[in-house]
């Protein structure tokens, strides 16, 4: 397929890229400095742009495309600054222009419907730290129902740098305790299944080891 990943430079969105090269898919990705995609530079279609903004450099990447995969967000920031509640619907605009419909756009454990399934340390911690970042997705996500695409969210738990191990459980609502946790590359591995599945079309899924 021909894939556009947003977010490609970030901790998830390597991934997304790497494992998407390897699926065989024809990767575009829209980056603010392209030197950071390092040694995978030469395998993509590298447009520099960056989002809210977006404007042509969004519409001249999501053009031609099969569907679109965000991985957008602060990394280790906790003020937004609205970057999703603005992002997103930017996102819908230029698919409905480009006439691409498929949509998987990957969240965070605790946003939305998630709420209800965080158990009592992290969703502590998610009030004390994240509540501003959370927000803001959220903001962003109220754009995706009326918006006419075939949309998915994913919503990771606790992230980590471990290996892929193909071991993780799924579905719009989970029964979890302690901390639980999932590797980024699991999240893309199970991301980048969306683009064909169609299970989770307009709905949420939560992820987790």
């Amino acid at each position: 397929m021909k894939v556009l990943i947003l977010g490609a430079t970030g901790g998830t969105g390597r991934h997304l890229v790497t494992q998407a090269l390897e699926q065989g898919h024809e990767v575009t990705v829209l980056v603010r400095n392209p030197a950071k995609l390092g040694e995978l530079q030469p395998r993509v279609r590298a447009i520099q742009g960056s989002l809210p903004e977006g404007g042509e450099a969004l519409q001249a990447a999501v053009r031609g495309q099969d569907a679109v995969i965000s991985s957008l967000g602060l990394g280790n920031g906790t003020n937004p600054d609205g970057l999703m509640e603005r992002s997103v619907p930017a996102i819908v605009a230029a698919m409905r222009s480009a006439g691409v419909k498929r949509l998987v756009h990957i969240s965070a454990f605790g946003v939305g419907p998630t709420k209800g399934d965080v158990p009592l340390v992290p969703r502590l911690a998610q009030r004390l730290f994240l509540s501003k970042v959370f927000a803001d997705k959220e903001a962003g996500e109220r754009a995706l129902p009326a918006s006419g695409l075939d949309w998915t969210v994913v919503y990771p738990s606790v992230l980590t740098d471990g290996p892929k191990t193909a071991k993780i459980r799924y579905g719009e609502h989970l029964p979890l305790s302690g901390i639980p946790k999932i590797s980024r590359a699991d999240v893309a591995a199970f991301t980048l299944a969306q683009l064909t599945d169609k299970t989770y079309v307009g709905k949420g899924a939560l992820v987790t080891s």
